[in-house]
């Protein structure tokens, strides 16, 4: 695992609950009245059908009471760029709790308004200071709630994908707060000065180890736009498939990523 930086970038905490609750709503909003043919379909997720993404949307939302249920940490000991390189080891466990709460759940609208109801009582009631067990250590709610975020916007793109014509909006507060968090990972995990990703209008980071940028033109600069920022970053997105199709621009000889990516998988 990257060691993470000592300092992140701050989230609002107002802004990120928020920014959770809508995105949540927006996948709700979607969902409702999708057909049996349609939770029947496949999904870019290999094995996974729609009613599957669905289910595994609703665990990454119900995964805060779970973590709250859990007794407190002591200390934290991990900080929120920790989590994108702690998912991994779980996608097993992660893949067959999925299809049990497929199977569990024939009603899926009720599921995610249970999920939503039970996530709002759940912020009401805890401080963002609370401490969290997680896949990548113990981290406070707040910094938590960020994390939800990337869930529910991948995932989101994932049911879009899916589903023509039932496509969900991203939240952009959601969007935003998911995107940094990826761009912040490449530069935990090829720490550096030589190369500018930018990501407008969300983020812009340093990265890649060589001779660091002070004025003017970055000798190598990285662009693309948010989406496709978090399909390669997560691999939906294969880098060279980006470069052909130009949905991302590269210039200058340390501007090749493709060896970085995926972040997360």
């Amino acid at each position: 695992m990257p060691q993470a930086k000592k300092r992140a970038r701050s989230y609002d905490p107002a802004k990120t609950r928020a920014a959770v609750l809508a995105q949540f709503g927006n996948v709700r909003a979607a969902v409702e009245g999708l057909t049996p043919e349609q939770l029947a379909l496949p999904t870019r997720l290999g094995e996974w059908t729609v009613r599957d993404l669905v289910a595994h949307i609703g665990m990454a939302v119900t995964a805060v009471q779970r973590a709250l249920d859990q007794p407190e940490p002591a200390k934290a000991d991990a900080v929120l760029l920790d989590w994108p390189f702690g998912t991994s080891g779980n996608s097993a466990a992660i893949a067959n709790f999925t299809r049990t709460l497929a199977d569990g759940h024939p009603d899926l609208d009720a599921y995610l308004a249970d999920a939503d109801g039970s996530l709002r009582d759940l912020l009401a009631a805890h401080p963002g200071t609370r401490l969290l067990a997680t896949s990548a250590g113990a981290m406070s709610l707040d910094d938590y709630l960020v994390t939800r975020t990337v869930e529910l916007v991948v995932h989101t793109d994932d049911l879009n994908a899916a589903v023509a014509g039932a496509e969900a909006p991203f939240d952009r507060q959601a969007l935003a707060a998911c995107t940094r968090l990826l761009a912040d990972a490449l530069a935990v995990k090829a720490p550096g000065g030589s190369t500018e990703v930018r990501v407008p209008p969300y983020a812009v980071v340093q990265c890649v180890e060589g001779p660091r940028h002070t004025r003017g033109t970055p000798p190598n600069v990285v662009e693309t736009d948010p989406l496709t920022w978090i399909r390669l970053a997560t691999g939906r997105l294969e880098w060279t498939e980006a470069l052909a199709d130009a949905k991302v621009s590269a210039s200058g000889e340390r501007a090749d990523l493709g060896a970085l990516l995926p972040l997360m998988s």
